[in-house]
């Protein structure tokens, strides 16, 4: 018997960035009610509801939906760190394939604490040794881009140059200000050769989508091709090329390469098949490795792919036409459901000044702690 499809038919989210006077709830619930209106549903009538949150305490899909008064069927909560929202979509898509359920809501929310992403994944020693604050692995990672792909400083500032540019045209982006090469190689300093403009801010928001087994009507037919989620190989403690711990193998495959490959495959789509991407940028480092692990470009050849304008809103292949992390900020909870509701606006055509040339064929990525890893690939009918 074969796989029932998948459609994304409604879209909505809150705006990134912080908002002192609401709750993360009421971020929850602005999202919640924008898909449902865009899907043209009289009312929230789904078979199963899937949250993810990483900040926002125990039950916090329940919070929200009682608010709605929708209770009986399934709520679940869902953390995997910034890949949250990729692992409920698919979690919710695969019910969908199988069968089970027939329509389902997928939303994401945070409100973030202030100041650098602390992490109780790692043991003590790690936080005493320094290792724990975001940055801190940011930087390793960079380091070792720099020594195998031929990284500058100079690249890591153009990739931020590139994600404001487009951030710019993001009324949903929590920055909106176009930066400089020099600009962002002067800002502070925070963990070497990281500098303040090159990491992304956690922030506060939410997103939605609302997934079927039949195509809305009056919009163009988006179709999930393939959800996946693959977390950490042995050798790696974040299943990435951060050197925190020894190696049981030299080059361990990374789950973003595995989830890519996968994704291909479940949807029949190659990369040259490719017409957008939204992917991980938590810094301007990930930016670069997220494009080879993908399959984007090759190994090592990340820096001279930047170089040479690839992803740019006029290459072949734009990356990131919502600013990315880097121009929206990260409320983790929320960032990889922000990335499916850009690419919805893409496929459909109306991502106004953002609008890339007609594409049919859309990738997201999201990396989260753990390794856990989710790529999404959305289609055109």
């Amino acid at each position: 018997m074969s796989d029932h499809p998948v459609y994304l038919t409604g879209v909505g989210i809150h705006p990134f960035g912080r908002f002192p006077d609401l709750d993360v709830t009421q971020l929850g619930l602005a999202a919640i009610r924008s898909a449902v209106e865009d899907s043209g549903l009289e009312r929230p009538d789904f078979d199963a509801a899937f949250c993810a949150s990483v900040y926002s305490g125990v039950a916090a899909g329940h919070k929200v939906l009682s608010r709605v008064g929708w209770t009986g069927p399934p709520i679940m909560n869902i953390e995997a760190g910034c890949a949250s929202g990729g692992a409920a979509l698919s979690l919710g898509a695969d019910l969908i394939r199988s069968g089970r359920h027939q329509r389902v809501l997928v939303f994401g929310m945070e409100k973030m604490p202030r100041g650098m992403i602390r992490s109780s994944f790692f043991p003590g020693w790690c936080e005493e040794a320094g290792l724990t604050p975001a940055p801190a692995y940011f930087a390793l990672r960079a380091r070792r881009l720099m020594e195998h792909s031929g990284v500058t400083p100079d690249d890591l500032a153009d990739v931020v140059v590139r994600n404001r540019q487009q951030g710019a045209r993001n009324p949903f982006a929590m920055f909106r200000k176009p930066v400089t090469r020099q600009e962002v190689l002067t800002s502070r300093l925070v963990c070497a050769p990281l500098n303040l403009w090159m990491l992304c801010s956690p922030n506060e928001g939410a997103a939605a989508v609302i997934l079927s087994n039949q195509p809305a009507r009056g919009q163009p037919a988006i179709k999930v091709a393939a959800s996946v989620l693959r977390s950490h190989h042995p050798g790696s403690a974040l299943g990435e090329h951060t050197p925190l711990c020894g190696r049981i193998v030299a080059e361990p495959e990374s789950p973003t390469s595995v989830a890519s490959r996968e994704a291909c495959s479940q949807s029949g789509f190659g990369i040259k098949d490719l017409d957008v991407v939204e992917l991980q940028d938590t810094d301007a480092g990930r930016h670069i490795l997220s494009v080879e692990e993908l399959g984007i470009c090759g190994a090592g050849e990340g820096g001279a792919y930047i170089r040479n304008g690839g992803g740019s809103r006029d290459s072949d292949l734009p990356i990131n036409l919502s600013g990315g992390l880097l121009s929206k900020g990260e409320p983790l909870g929320a960032s990889a459901l922000g990335q499916i509701v850009e690419l919805a606006w893409q496929l459909r055509g109306t991502a106004g000044e953002r609008q890339a040339n007609k594409p049919r064929v859309a990738l997201a990525h999201t990396v989260g702690r753990g390794a856990n890893a989710s790529v999404v690939i959305l289609a055109k009918d």
